[in-house]
């Protein structure tokens, strides 16, 4: 009689254990992605203290979403991916050198500060300014990519795409859409391999221009990047200089 009742018992102890071998491999796993994306590049004085004064001069609009820079009803607008683990906050000093000349600038905040938890969210900033008359997307690293792969589902509603130390994994090369691509000569992020590899991806009219002293992190306003190269020249100098590349690449295509 107890064998009879024995042999259920063994039976039902292997479906548990498994069940809480996953449950327990699920929960690690979970913290040590919650690990990893809470340590992530925060923003700088400088892009604190100028959110500070935009803020009061009411020409900065954040919400849980997005941190927009500019006219919302400019001719152009540009919504801008950051690069993977890093604040959204961060590209304020570049968003500002672009709403300086003209344009809408949104900086995009993406779920765990990764970009790929977050490739749709061009869809709500472009619906929230529907006087703008014509898109951009832009993205930084990992932002660039995603940014990117946005664009290869949405050619008919973007005129441009600017990858900053970026380079595309989607096809867009059959597309009418701009892309042009920047990055720092110092950068050490970058892969420059799958930069090359990926060139086929890019329209034929596409452009790549290398920024002389920039390094990756030159983007935003977050500080030393692991693996970066030295920068020499300043933060502020690739803010504007990229800004001008962007208004050159803008101007051209209209």
């Amino acid at each position: 009689m107890n064998e009879e009742n024995e042999a259920p018992q063994k039976h039902g102890v292997w479906p548990r254990r498994i069940a809480i071998g996953l449950f327990a491999l699920i929960a690690v796993t979970l913290a040590g992605f919650l690990i990893y994306t809470a340590d992530y590049y925060h923003a700088g004085d400088t892009a604190a203290t100028l959110s500070a004064s935009l803020s009061a001069s009411g020409e900065f609009n954040e919400t849980d979403s997005a941190i927009a820079i500019g006219d919302d009803e400019a001719e152009v607008g540009i919504v801008f991916y950051p690069g993977a683990k890093v604040a959204p906050e961060a590209y304020i000093p570049l968003a500002y050198e672009l709403a300086e000349r003209g344009y809408y600038c949104v900086i995009a905040k993406m779920p765990f500060n990764l970009a790929f938890f977050g490739i749709g969210a061009a869809d709500a900033i472009i619906a929230d300014a529907p006087e703008v008359d014509s898109w951009w997307i832009a993205g930084h690293s990992l932002g660039g990519a995603m940014a990117a792969q946005y664009a290869s589902g949405h050619e008919d509603e973007l005129q441009g795409v600017l990858l900053l130390a970026a380079y595309t994994a989607s096809d867009l090369s059959t597309t009418d859409l701009v892309v042009d691509i920047v990055y720092g000569s110092e950068d050490g992020v970058l892969n420059r391999d799958a930069l090359e590899k990926n060139a086929a991806n890019l329209p034929a009219n596409s452009t790549t221009t290398v920024i002389e002293g920039g390094n990756h992190a030159g983007f935003g306003d977050y500080g030393p990047q692991a693996g970066d190269g030295e920068a020499t020249i300043s933060a502020a100098e690739q803010w504007a200089e990229t800004a001008d590349l962007v208004e050159e690449a803008v101007e051209e295509a209209r």
